[in-house]
């Protein structure tokens, strides 16, 4: 089998495993109690903050454990929105995570903020004037993704960033895909808030962060025992938090293995486009690469094949032992075309034919090359037994 949907979640690492186990078998004390257990899971959790902390180059003070960079996207979008006073404006782009975008329908519904979206171009990029445009005195945030999750285009983060600072506005940016391809303490230096989940690095599900800066208020999204210096309520998830950090300090040490990388997913992207599209005119592509395909990390590349049934092509390369997905996991089973698909300007019944293959910088130059032949021979197998292509019946020659 060969594993290409890590953008959904990637296997625990085993010095994560070592490492947690205690944290859930020997050392499992509360860290608020002031016993020699409570106090040892305290430290514990004290090592995962500072590791965090020195990871993204920020203070400890600024990092706040969560179930995730779902709940992260909501904490910092709502909790940061609804303390800042400037007034009721946001700005997201038109390709962000489901979490984001309903976290800003929310303020919209509930709180009578006007969200405003930035669109991106067919390459799946924000153009960094085409947002400038749209601030105004009275917007409080302004949210992108730092790597789209589905596509893989890298943002230009430090144009957007500026220009929201330059109003007064605060910056926030999804960067669960970035971490480990992008160097993560140069991200968070432009922002004021970000959002990571460990699942996707390495560590445990159920398990992020979110980098907030101690400095800014923030209304909590979960009231209670007052953890997390009273921005995030509720027992600490020790294990979690130890695994989120490992896991995001183990990445941001990889990150040398980009261009590596890069060279097997161009090799993997000329393989499928060439395969498919050898001998077609412009206009009668087979398969189509989405996304810019020189502003992107390597290990997210999604195809477009008109005319055939995306579920059906990822169903046979699961025959032929490569396990890919058609887009983000939170929209799984969901029959919509993908609003960031849609968001390129695609056509739906194109999105809908979407297939994503996502990996770490641990997959093997062979397997990208295996997958990528066979994703060749998977889209040819379901193209070749499809209605439109069946000859006229008897009674119609």
């Amino acid at each position: 089998m060969i594993y290409l949907d890590a953008a959904a979640t990637t296997p625990v690492k085993q010095q994560i495993l070592e490492l947690v186990w205690p944290l859930m078998a020997r050392d499992f004390g509360n860290p608020s109690s002031t016993h020699g257990i409570g106090e040892t899971a305290a430290r514990a959790l004290d090592y995962a903050r500072t590791t965090a902390a020195g990871t993204l180059g920020v203070r400890t003070g600024d990092i706040v454990f969560t179930s995730g960079g779902t709940e992260a996207n909501n904490l910092a979008i709502i909790g940061l929105a609804l303390a800042n006073p400037r007034g009721r404006h946001v700005i997201r782009s038109g390709i962000e995570h489901s979490s984001v975008r309903e976290a800003c329908d929310y303020l919209q519904r509930h709180h009578g903020f006007t969200i405003d979206i930035v669109p991106v171009g067919p390459g799946g990029l924000v153009d960094p004037a085409e947002l400038t445009a749209l601030l105004r005195e009275d917007t409080t945030l302004v949210t992108v993704m730092a790597v789209n999750n589905e596509i893989g285009t890298i943002q230009p983060l430090p144009e957007i960033s500026a220009a929201t600072h330059a109003v007064g506005a605060l910056m926030h940016a999804d960067v669960v895909q970035a971490a480990g391809w992008l160097p993560i303490a140069e991200l968070a230096r432009d922002l004021d808030a970000l959002s990571l989940s460990g699942h996707k690095l390495g560590g445990m599900k159920g398990a992020g962060l979110a980098m907030i800066r101690g400095k800014l208020a923030l209304e909590p999204g979960i009231h209670g025992g007052g953890q997390e210096r009273g921005r995030r309520s509720g027992t600490e998830n020790i294990a979690g938090a130890v695994s989120t950090a490992t896991a995001l300090r183990l990445a941001s040490s990889q990150v040398e293995a980009f261009e590596t990388t890069r060279d097997r997913t161009e090799q993997l992207i000329d393989t499928v486009l060439d395969g498919l599209n050898h001998g077609r005119a412009p206009g009668q592509e087979a398969a189509l690469l989405t996304g810019d395909r020189g502003r992107r990390v390597p290990g997210i590349v999604s195809f477009v094949f008109p005319g055939a049934n995306g579920e059906t092509i990822l169903l046979e390369l699961e025959r032929r032992g490569v396990i890919c997905s058609s887009g983000s996991a939170c929209a799984a089973g969901s029959t919509d075309p993908s609003p960031v698909l849609l968001g390129l300007g695609l056509d739906p019944d194109v999105a809908r034919t979407a297939v994503r293959l996502s990996f770490t910088a641990e997959t093997t130059e062979v397997q990208l090359s295996t997958a990528a032949r066979a994703v060749v021979a998977a889209v040819q197998a379901v193209t070749d037994t499809a209605p439109a292509r069946v000859v006229a019946r008897p009674e119609e020659a």
